[in-house]
């Protein structure tokens, strides 16, 4: 019981952070999703329906790098991953969906560190 209603306080907040939340050409929405293992993070046009830059503790580049994919350490380095690609492509500027996740802690560290690598939100 309180699980669910936990859950469903988390897709509430989603869908009220995704209602100003939407990723054009121009501009596309860098969305996260945050296990308790792992961290993920995507950039997105929403009008195509594409994956335009992907990153996350999983990929073959960070996951020998990493001591826990569950740190901020290993945050940071999936954002910086994730801008050096969407540079790559010719992003310069996205905007940005937490997920319905508080902004601090892991999500803070991957949104700080895109910023830092060039990326601007």
């Amino acid at each position: 019981m309180q699980k669910e209603r936990i859950q469903k306080a988390k897709v509430r907040r989603n869908w009220r952070s995704r209602k100003h939340v939407y990723g054009t050409p121009e501009r596309p929405r860098l969305v996260v999703f945050r296990s308790t293992r792992h961290i993920y993070a995507q950039i997105i046009d929403d009008r195509a329906g594409v994956t335009l830059a992907a990153g996350s503790t999983m990929s073959t580049l960070l996951r020998n790098n990493i001591k826990s994919g569950g740190s901020k350490e290993a945050a940071e380095l999936v954002g910086q991953a994730l801008a050096k690609q969407a540079t790559d492509v010719g992003i310069k500027v996205v905007c940005f969906d937490r997920n319905g996740y508080k902004y601090h802690g892991r999500v803070k560290a991957l949104a700080d560190a895109a910023r830092k690598a060039g990326l601007a939100f």
